[in-house]
């Protein structure tokens, strides 16, 4: 059977080839056979009672200048159009993407919606990990100043980020005395209602942030993403390099923990974050790192996702 497949993402036309992991799942899920769909979060409605995309028909190719080529746009019954929706675009997680989630919510009953738009709302990056204190780096998370200052006279070095940021955006050290943190709290504060997360710096950094890539909530492999010289952030797009890691105890304790989790909430694809042991966060919404992982060391967890999903589909 032809799988039918719509992938909610940002635009096809814009995504690297050599690094982007949407494009590598629809690229295997392509090489299987599958009939891709694409569209954007604003073309998501509810209408007569049904959740409907304005999708195009679409095919993916290794062409720099033209990832894409496109047919026809239909519009998508989610519930009766598509075997597979794949909620695949980057946050910021804010109410217009907890809007999506409940919105495909309505035809995960139908269609298999991965990952699962009630898990997903329900465990954003940094909030996710606070079930597992064990296992994180101590943290707090507060807009209370006085919480934040007793918080950096116990652990000193500090770090500050916002609780629903993305892509190592906003992330701030704080030494314990760097006379900063006042304004700092107020420009963040400014910004948003929310609180922020305050976790206590790990010098193994320097050494790099793991990317734990897993498919229902089992370990496929894992990359290293060392920082810049005298940064703290190592995501790749600020600038980090990735290389080979291998799995060790801890990490493995780690992902033994999560794993059941994971799978109960129906997140078949996640990227964990790990530093010196510690689980930082639980990508959940847009994981990536995928390509990296193959690159570097021959995993191909694009086909052991859709390996999975046939697993799940097989036993709807």
């Amino acid at each position: 059977m032809t799988l039918r497949i719509a992938i909610q993402m940002d635009p096809l036309e814009r995504v690297n080839i050599e690094s982007d992991t949407t494009f590598a799942l629809a690229e295997a899920a392509q090489a299987r056979g599958a009939q891709l769909f694409v569209y954007g979060p604003a073309d998501l409605s509810l209408t007569g009672g049904r959740v409907v995309a304005r999708a195009r028909a679409a095919k993916v190719q290794r062409v720099r200048e033209t990832p894409g080529l496109f047919g026809e746009t239909h519009l998508l019954d989610l519930a009766r159009d598509a075997d597979v929706v794949l909620m695949r675009q980057d946050p910021p997680f804010d109410m217009a993407y907890i809007t999506a989630c409940h919105l495909l919510e309505l035809v995960s009953g139908d269609t298999l919606v991965l990952n699962d738009p009630a898990g997903v709302r329900s465990s954003p990056e940094k909030i996710f990990p606070l079930m597992y204190p064990e296992i994180m780096p101590p943290t707090a998370v507060t807009r209370d100043r006085h919480v934040i200052e007793a918080f950096r006279e116990e652990h000193g070095d500090i770090i500050i980020k916002p609780l629903y940021g993305h892509g190592g955006a906003g992330v701030f050290r704080m030494s314990p005395h760097d006379p900063n943190i006042e304004s700092l709290l107020e420009i963040l504060f400014a910004r948003s209602p929310e609180p922020v997360m305050v976790q206590a710096f790990l010098p193994a950094v320097s050494e790099g942030d793991k990317r734990i890539i897993l498919i229902d909530g089992e370990p496929a492999g894992a990359i290293n993403r060392r920082p810049k010289t005298g940064q703290v952030r190592s995501n790749l797009v600020v600038g980090g390099t990735a290389e080979a890691a291998g799995l060790t105890q801890e990490d493995q304790r780690i992902c033994e923990t999560i794993g059941p989790e994971l799978r109960r909430r129906g997140l078949m694809l996640t990227g964990i974050d790990v530093i010196g042991g510690r689980l930082t966060e639980v990508n959940v919404t847009s994981p990536t790192g995928v390509q990296a992982l193959k690159r570097l060391s021959g995993i191909d967890a694009a086909a052991k996702f859709w390996d999975a999903v046939e697993v799940r589909l097989a036993a709807r």
